[in-house]
């Protein structure tokens, strides 16, 4: 039940991987580490790529347009002008509305795809440059992330068993999600003793970190298999497409931010 992977071919993509991961986490660090207009960089140059993903994906039209809107937004982050940064995101949603096709499917598609990747974008980089140690935090979160993603990667291909949505994503297990859950759980007890912090909410915070990354991987699979592809692209040797690397790292920037700023003491219960 659930062996539907010959076992040679379980890791057979984790040297690509592993690869891939070498290149792109010190890129992620570095930015973050800097933060400000290298981060916002970094921002930029993501928030192009992976909405030149989304065009592919969907068929939206003007891709080159609303890749350099999505790159710009990324650098408008730094002046810290929100109404800048509203002004370009309303003009992309614009660009992408209007100019697809005349179908409302369409329309919201593009739309959306505005929406999804600005969002992740925009809650990173505020996470990092929010009113809390935002560097501290994006570091131990984007941690927490990789840790999830490793264990579900692992421990789902060592242990199989049962699908978790098999028609969303065939290849994660139920065993893969509760070893996430359960790996982020010891990142918090960890990451609760490295803060002098209480445990709890430390434990709680790996829960749910996990459990959102999980979701935002399953949603952008979801979104996938709307638009019958296989991967959103193949920058990333191993992994497709950026939009299929950083779902779950986007899914949890934009809930820890929010969480963050609808909860004004809880950076200083976690030691931020």
């Amino acid at each position: 039940m659930g062996d539907w992977t010959p076992p040679e071919q379980r890791f057979s993509e984790l040297p690509l991987r592993l690869l891939t991961a070498l290149v792109l986490i010190p890129f992620a660090l570095f930015a973050v580490w800097m933060g400000s207009w290298w981060l916002a960089a970094g921002c930029g140059l993501f928030c192009a790529v992976m909405m030149t993903e989304w065009c592919r994906m969907s068929a939206a039209p003007n891709e080159v347009l609303l890749a350099g809107l999505a790159a710009v937004f990324g650098l408008s982050l730094a002046l810290h002008i929100e109404l800048v940064s509203w002004a370009i995101f309303a003009a992309a949603i614009g660009l992408a509305v209007i100019s697809s096709q005349r179908q409302t499917e369409a329309r919201l598609s593009g739309g959306f795809g505005v929406v999804y990747v600005f969002a992740m974008v925009f809650g990173l980089y505020t996470l990092r440059e929010g009113p809390w140690d935002g560097r501290l935090a994006a570091l131990y979160f984007m941690s927490f992330v990789w840790a999830s993603d490793a264990a579900a990667y692992f421990f789902g291909r060592l242990i199989r068993g049962p699908r978790l949505l098999p028609r969303e994503s065939p290849n994660k297990t139920w065993s893969g999600a509760i070893s996430a859950v359960i790996a982020c759980a010891f990142c918090g007890y960890l990451a609760a003793g490295w803060q002098a912090a209480e445990l709890l909410p430390w434990i709680l915070t790996g829960i749910c970190i996990s459990v959102a990354a999980q979701a935002g991987d399953l949603f952008e699979s979801g979104l996938k298999r709307r638009f019958k592809v296989k991967d959103s692209g193949n920058i990333l040797p191993g992994h497709g497409g950026l939009l299929d690397r950083v779902d779950g790292l986007g899914a949890v920037s934009i809930l820890a931010t929010l969480t963050f700023l609808s909860v004004p003491g809880l950076p200083a219960l976690l030691g931020f």
